[in-house]
C-alpha cells in the first residue's frame, strides 16, 4: 500500500511539473485569448500605489478596483471602475493636489486619462476646488480640460461655467461660458 502511495505522489509531482513548464510556453496565447475576449490581464482590489522620484514620494493612487488591459496592442489602458483618488505631493512632501472621481480610464501610450462622475480636484495649498462631471487629464503636460459644466471655488470667488482648462494645480485657468461672483484687482 505504501508503495502505491509513493508512486501516486511521484506521478502527481511529475504531472504538476510538466503542466507548470508547458504553461510558460503558452503565455502569449493566454494574453491573446484575454485580449480577444476583452478581458483584463490583471485585476487588483483595494489598489494603493505610491509613485516615487529620487526616493521622494511624488503621488499616491487609491482605487477599490483596478483593471489592467495592457495586453491591448494599439491602445493599452488601465480602468478604475469603482472610483479613484490621486494625491500629488509637492513642496517637500506637503499634500498639494487631490483628484477624485467615480470612474477613470488611463491610456498608457498617451498618458491621457478621462475621469468621470463627481469629479473633484482640490488644491490644498491655494485652497481652491474644481467640481465637474468629466475631466480629461494630460499627465505629460499636467493639464486639465473639461467641456462639461463646472464649479470652481477659490478663497474669494465662486465661478460657474461650461468648459474649463487649467494646469494640474488649478492655477492659470481658462473658464468658458462663466457666471458667478469674481473678485479682481486693478493694477
Amino acid at each position: 500500500m505504501k508503495k502505491h502511495i509513493d508512486i501516486l505522489l511521484k506521478s502527481i509531482t511529475v504531472l504538476l511539473t510538466v503542466m507548470l513548464f508547458s504553461c510558460n510556453t503558452d503565455t502569449q496565447k493566454v494574453r491573446d485569448f484575454l485580449a480577444d475576449k476583452n478581458l483584463p490581464i490583471g485585476k487588483a482590489k483595494d489598489a494603493n500605489h505610491v509613485y516615487k522620484d529620487s526616493g521622494r514620494i511624488t503621488s499616491k493612487l487609491l482605487a477599490p478596483i483596478m483593471l489592467d488591459f495592457s495586453n491591448r496592442k494599439s491602445h493599452p489602458y488601465t480602468e478604475f471602475t469603482d472610483g479613484i483618488k490621486i494625491i500629488n505631493f509637492e513642496n517637500k512632501g506637503l499634500d498639494s493636489t487631490t483628484i477624485i472621481g467615480d470612474y477613470c480610464i488611463t491610456y498608457s501610450k498617451t498618458s491621457m486619462s478621462e475621469i468621470r462622475g463627481n469629479v473633484v480636484v482640490i488644491n490644498h495649498t491655494e485652497n481652491s476646488k474644481l467640481e465637474t462631471q468629466q475631466l480629461f487629464w494630460d499627465q505629460k503636460t499636467k493639464y486639465f480640460v473639461s467641456e462639461k459644466a463646472f464649479k470652481l471655488t477659490k478663497e474669494n470667488d465662486t465661478i460657474f461655467g461650461v468648459g474649463f482648462e487649467s494646469k494640474e494645480d488649478l492655477s492659470k485657468h481658462l473658464a468658458k461660458k462663466t457666471t458667478g461672483r469674481l473678485e479682481t484687482t486693478e493694477e
